[in-house]
């Protein structure tokens, strides 16, 4: 396990160090091309890290141009006939209180027998697996951050937060379905019993104080091809929860159907993103396929990346072993998305229009997930031949229960 810890830290997802500059990681390390051009331009020495990234920035900023920025603007119909049809009404979307224990519906002794039961199949999962539960809410719960941060990408944000747009519609009707996860899982955590909910309460709010941090924040190109990744990764997540805790695995087959409902939310936001970006590959496949490989290069943090307990600096490292081990999301998960969206977005295939670091980024990228298996094999071969032991790791949301876990 902490070899599959340690090769998805390098690669930025979820990273054991919050939104560290990839620079200092494997991924650079494997970019021979990129290593090449910017020794070049640095007339053959190689860049300092300032220049590196200062070369980043400038290259993500190129895509704020107007004739780049008229590519989304131009693509507002196919907006408002291709993604927007994948959000569903209010009237035929579930509510947490379809999910959970109704005291109005079920009254007084019926919703005390209904908590009671939710309370004895929540007693047996395993710790490792309500951890994850938590980190999966608490993740949810950051909600604020996120259409705050589709609303500073120019040419489709909600200027006004009124805005009628196709994009803006967009922002707003993701953010209400989105709106719903956190709140059923949240109302799952306080019923069953098994959580120090202040604790947890804590983790969120400094979680919304603390932001979250992706590479090239301003621009739709490089914004949209995170949340694919993102929301591919989080119906992941969620999904490999609900196996682990259900009828075939620990046995809570309520906590299974919430989680399972919620990863179906998440496959139709990852669809419309992922539709967003198949776009843009036939619109600009150039500046496109290079924003891909920006993004694949630094790798795909977690939107709770900067997640804290208060107590442990290393508190996310801790969190990211705990669901490795569990099982919730791996290295393999994290290939296999990569390995989907290139497929998907027929990456491989793109020849028209690309420019030679067009071809180089195309190149780079359909052979960057085996580059990461091999890295995760030679990893778990290291770990097997340290013979590391478990650690125990106290975790306050479950009353400083410890889990033992073999620490990257």
């Amino acid at each position: 396990m902490s070899a599959m810890a340690a090769t998805l830290s390098r690669f930025g997802y979820p990273s054991c160090k919050p939104n560290a500059p990839a620079s200092n990681g494997v991924l650079i390390n494997l970019s021979s091309w990129r290593r090449r051009s910017t020794m070049a331009a640095a007339g053959g020495r190689r860049e300092t890290k300032h220049e590196a990234a200062a070369a980043a920035e400038e290259e993500w900023r190129s895509y704020l141009s107007p004739e780049r920025l008229e590519v989304l603007t131009q693509l507002e119909p196919w907006v408002e006939e291709h993604v927007l049809p994948l959000l569903k009404p209010v009237e035929a979307s579930w509510q947490p209180s379809d999910l959970l224990p109704d005291p109005a519906a079920l009254g007084d002794d019926g919703f005390h027998d209904a908590c009671v039961e939710l309370r004895r199949r929540a007693a047996g999962v395993p710790d490792e697996l309500m951890v994850c539960l938590v980190g999966n809410m608490v993740t949810e719960e950051a909600l604020p951050s996120y259409p705050s941060g589709l609303n500073r990408l120019e040419a489709v944000r909600d200027a006004t937060g009124v805005d009628g747009t196709a994009w803006a519609r967009w922002i707003r009707g993701w953010s209400a379905e989105e709106n719903r996860h956190g709140d059923v899982l949240n109302r799952y955590v306080h019923l069953s019993g098994r959580y120090d909910v202040r604790e947890v309460e804590r983790t969120v709010q400094r979680l919304i104080r603390s932001g979250m941090a992706v590479p090239a924040p301003a621009s739709p190109f490089h914004v949209f091809v995170y949340v694919a990744f993102q929301e591919r990764a989080t119906a992941v997540a969620h999904g490999n929860t609900a196996r682990l805790v259900g009828a075939r695995g620990a046995g809570d087959a309520a906590l299974a159907r919430i989680l399972a409902t919620v990863a179906a939310d998440e496959k139709r936001h990852e669809e419309a993103y992922t539709r967003v970006v198949g776009k843009l590959l036939e619109a600009d496949p150039d500046a496109a396929v290079r924003a891909v490989e920006y993004m694949m290069r630094r790798g795909i943090d977690m939107p709770s990346a900067l997640m804290a307990d208060g107590r442990h600096d290393d508190f996310y490292a801790r969190y990211v072993a705990i669901a490795q081990q569990a099982g919730t999301f791996t290295v393999s998960d994290y290939c296999s998305i990569m390995e989907h969206l290139i497929r998907r977005w027929g990456v491989e295939e793109l020849a028209a229009g690309l420019s030679g670091e067009g071809r180089r980024a195309r190149d780079y990228l359909c052979a960057l997930p085996h580059k990461i298996r091999r890295m995760e094999e030679r990893a778990q071969d290291r770990a097997a031949k340290a013979g590391k032991k478990p650690t125990a790791i106290p975790v306050s949301w479950i009353f400083d229960r410890p889990i033992s876990v073999v620490l990257p």
